[in-house]
């Protein structure tokens, strides 16, 4: 047996104005767009906002139904908007964020684990990482230089892939 360690590495700020501009208004446009979320279950509202590399700027939202759990992640709605909206642009920085009926939004969230698996594969086909930042409505914010960071063993294609 060989002991192995997995670490991952991110950047945490005590608020969200600490952050560049840049950061902070990606983060903005996610609050901003929690509005949009189709939460009347949960009420657990989230958004993404992501910034691609030719400069625009897209928002997805969760959108619930009441099949549980037939909704769908606000991060996977970004994604796939993305990719039927502008197929060959690389996304930049993710930022993420909630609004909650139920509580306060006063810390970062992290995405569930088919979300952090679908941005994983996002990034391993785009070849470019994926910076995600992760904060509430107020409180700290995390910044991770790569999407792969979440999932750092993550099932990809060549596992599925015959070998010859």
């Amino acid at each position: 047996m060989k002991p192995r360690q997995l670490t991952t590495e991110y950047q945490e700020f005590a608020s969200a104005a600490e952050l560049e501009k840049a950061d902070r208004d990606l983060l903005e446009k996610a609050h901003e767009a929690t509005s949009a979320s189709y939460a009347p279950y949960s009420h657990f509202h989230v958004a993404a906002a992501a910034k691609l590399h030719n400069g625009k700027v897209l928002t997805g939202t969760n959108q619930e139904n009441a099949s549980f759990p037939a909704g769908i992640c606000a991060e996977r709605v970004l994604l796939s908007a993305i990719s039927s909206m502008h197929p060959d642009a690389t996304i930049e920085s993710i930022a993420i964020t909630y609004d909650t009926e139920q509580g306060t939004s006063d810390h970062p969230i992290s995405p569930c684990g088919i979300c952090r698996q679908s941005l994983a594969e996002y990034e391993l086909r785009s070849g470019k990482p994926i910076r995600l930042i992760l904060g509430g409505k107020t409180g700290p914010v995390i910044i991770l230089s790569s999407a792969m960071e979440l999932l750092p063993m993550a099932f990809t294609g060549q596992e599925i892939k015959k070998k010859k």
